[in-house]
Parts: C-alpha cells; sequence; structure tokens
C-alpha cells in the first residue's frame, strides 16, 4: 500500500529530475548560441576576442554533462550559474556597446547570446527557487 508520504517522495524526485533536465536543456541551447554566435563573429571579423564566448560555452556544456552525475549535480548546477553570470554580464557590459557603436550584424549576434543567457539564468534561479521551497 502507498502512503501520501510515499506519493510526495516521488513527486519531488521527479520535479527534481525534471528540474535537472530543464536546467541541461536551456544550458544546451546557451551553449550551442554561444558556440555559433562566436563562431560566426571570429570568421566575420578575424578577431580571437570573438572566441571568449566559444570557450565559455564549451565549458558550460561540459558542466551540463555532470548534471547527470548524482554526486556532481549541486556543484555543475551552481558552477553553471556562475560561468552563464560571468558571461551574461561581460556580454552586456564590455561587448554590448560596441557592438551598438558599430551596428550591423555584429550586434545581432551579440543580442542573441545575451538573450539566451537571460533566459538560462531565469530558468536556472527558477529552478533554485523551486528547489528550496520544495524541501
Amino acid at each position: 500500500m502507498i502512503s501520501l508520504l510515499d506519493i510526495d517522495i516521488i513527486y519531488l524526485e521527479k520535479l527534481n529530475k525534471m528540474e535537472i533536465k530543464s536546467i541541461q536543456k536551456f544550458n544546451t541551447v546557451n551553449s550551442i548560441s554561444l558556440f555559433t554566435m562566436s563562431i560566426w563573429g571570429y570568421i566575420d571579423t578575424n578577431s580571437l576576442t570573438a572566441l571568449i564566448p566559444f570557450f565559455f560555452g564549451i565549458i558550460l556544456f561540459s558542466l551540463g554533462a555532470l548534471l547527470n552525475k548524482e554526486k556532481l549535480v549541486k556543484m555543475s548546477a551552481h558552477l553553471i550559474v556562475l560561468f552563464t553570470l560571468i558571461i551574461l554580464g561581460a556580454l552586456s557590459f564590455q561587448v554590448l556597446p560596441g557592438a551598438i557603436e558599430r551596428g550591423g550584424i555584429g550586434l545581432a549576434r551579440v543580442i542573441i547570446m545575451i538573450v539566451t543567457s537571460s533566459i538560462a539564468m531565469i530558468i536556472f534561479v527558477k529552478s533554485f527557487i523551486d528547489n528550496r521551497k520544495s524541501r
């Protein structure tokens, strides 16, 4: 016989797995955005600094893979948030002003990376809040 406590535990386990999946999904989308936009920027400008988001994308993608390891979930999730916040800040405060001055397709690339990183941050923070409330 299944009690209400058992149902609550099963629900919380599913919820935590769903939160991890949403973090993985949005982290992957953000990583791909950082990969593609920075490679495109490098091809367009031949500037090595255009590849900085690419390396952040590699780090984020690698940390996303660690979310499947039960012992590393908390650490990797927090590191994903940290690196996403760093790249979001760098794109918003360092890259965006120059891209606005230059205009063109480079501005669109920067805005795409900022939007995907912002959405990822919102999902991560919401997931952390929901996880805290469920305890």
